[in-house]
């Protein structure tokens, strides 16, 4: 198997820095059996604009493989060495001895996360236990000098959220707010973040309706009014960040950044399950790539992306539970793609570079003007220059709901990622070589 993912390895060049994303990381799990080679699996992520991985635990062979690469590495203690990292300070400095110290700086290690939804384990032991460790391991880490360039974390589910619509009005469960109190002193002491995992998936998993579907994937919608800011949310992961913000706010730590640990989509499932497949699992990783890439923020935190890892790199085929906790992977175990989101950087071998045809997104014949206004509500709010379609612009004239969406719905494309998806409008738009243009009025086009 080594031999085979080294002789396809030595065909590939590869690029990653020009074009690395320093927001967007992805979660490396391993609870699966075939997995490819660390050394393998590095190659792979170089070839990416992906900068930083998030493994849950601290395997060598992994953070070797890592080294020299420049991708930020978060490792992690599990819930299961939190005990003995509360109870004894030369624990956590045992744990820096062994699992950071070999192999930092040439693997560029940037976070240690303390266990993994522990308050939401119920577990009051645990719970108990897991500042002292966080504490005890941050000391050790500055005991080795390296407090100032490694910091301490641990990760948090959304039902740490005792509310979180509307956004403005988030808040955390009382019954956590004691250990939530310390926790966020800790990292406003540090200044490490808050590692939450928001996964809109499993929202629309409770709300399967064809436009919570389309809120969630980031894809034309009416959008959602905050009753109490008077904020209109156009995706739901805007809105469970937001709500994040606002639980930290209300207790009084709105300056502790928030790190989005996990969130994905699942590109198969049960029978019985909603949501799983492989076009919303592209138009969800996808959309948020450039959402993230387009540095707009949230309503609440305007003008930046946070911090986010995808879920996940690989599937992990003996996690327990239903189809679509198997089914996370951008990547397969033949470091093929499951889907593309538009990630890879390899250079373009000579098939690709071909002439390519230009073309435009345009909507689809028969769609109603209703569903073509929130398209073009939806277009233009998305940050596009739509002055063209305005009262004076060049392409105002014909004045009509389905010229003016044509005109917005493809500028949003020709400004996206220029993935299939981009193109898809709740499937009510297609790609085609026909320049829509008529007279002044000029639609931007761009190559295949």
């Amino acid at each position: 198997m080594a031999t085979f993912f080294f002789f396809f390895l030595s065909f590939l060049i590869f690029v990653h820095s020009s074009s690395a994303e320093p927001f967007i990381g992805v979660n490396y799990g391993q609870v699966a059996d075939n997995l490819p080679p660390p050394l393998a699996t590095a190659e792979l992520l170089k070839s990416t604009s992906i900068e930083k991985v998030r493994l849950y635990g601290a395997d060598p062979a992994i953070i070797k493989a890592l080294a020299n690469t420049e991708i930020g590495i978060v490792i992690g203690a599990t819930n299961g060495d939190i005990p003995s990292l509360a109870s004894d300070p030369n624990s956590a400095v045992q744990w820096v001895n062994a699992n950071l110290l070999p192999f930092y700086p040439d693997s560029k290690i940037i976070l240690v996360t303390v266990g993994n939804e522990v308050l939401t384990t119920n577990d009051p032991n645990l719970v108990y236990q897991l500042l002292p460790a966080m504490q005890n391991m941050q000391n050790a880490i500055n005991g080795a000098l390296l407090g100032r360039k490694i910091k301490v974390s641990t990760v948090h589910s959304m039902a740490v959220l005792g509310q979180s619509d509307p956004p403005s009005s988030g808040f955390f469960r009382p019954s956590y707010e004691p250990a939530l109190r310390g926790l966020l002193r800790f990292h406003r002491d540090n200044g490490s973040p808050f590692a939450i995992n928001p996964f809109p998936f499993f929202a629309y998993q409770s709300d399967p309706r064809p436009e919570t579907l389309a809120f969630c994937l980031f894809q034309p919608n009416a959008g959602r009014v905050d009753w109490v800011s008077g904020i209109k949310y156009m995706n739901m992961f805007d809105a469970q960040v937001d709500a994040v913000h606002s639980a930290l706010s209300d207790m009084g730590f709105k300056d502790v950044e928030i790190m989005v640990a996990e969130t994905g989509w699942p590109y198969r499932g049960d029978s019985n399950e909603v949501g799983p497949s492989i076009e919303n699992a592209k138009a969800y990783n996808g959309n948020l790539i450039a959402h993230l890439k387009s540095m707009v923020g949230t309503p609440l935190m305007p003008g930046k992306s946070v911090d986010t890892y995808l879920f996940a790199l690989y599937d992990e085929d003996l996690k327990a539970g239903p189809g679509s906790e198997r089914a996370f992977g951008l990547y397969k175990p033949d470091l093929s793609m499951t889907y593309d989101v538009g990630i890879s950087n390899s250079y373009p071998t000579p098939s690709t570079l071909k002439p390519t045809a230009t073309i435009w997104c345009v909507p689809k014949a028969g769609i109603s003007d209703a569903q073509l206004q929130s398209n073009l509500d939806y277009a233009c709010g998305q940050g596009i220059n739509c002055s063209p379609i305005q009262p004076g612009g060049a392409c105002f004239e014909p004045n009509t709901v389905a010229s003016h969406a044509a005109y917005a719905m493809n500028l949003y494309y020709q400004n996206s990622a220029k993935n299939p998806w981009n193109c898809d409008f709740s499937q009510t738009a297609t790609l085609t070589s026909q320049n829509p243009s008529y007279n002044n009025c000029i639609y931007p086009g761009g190559s295949t």
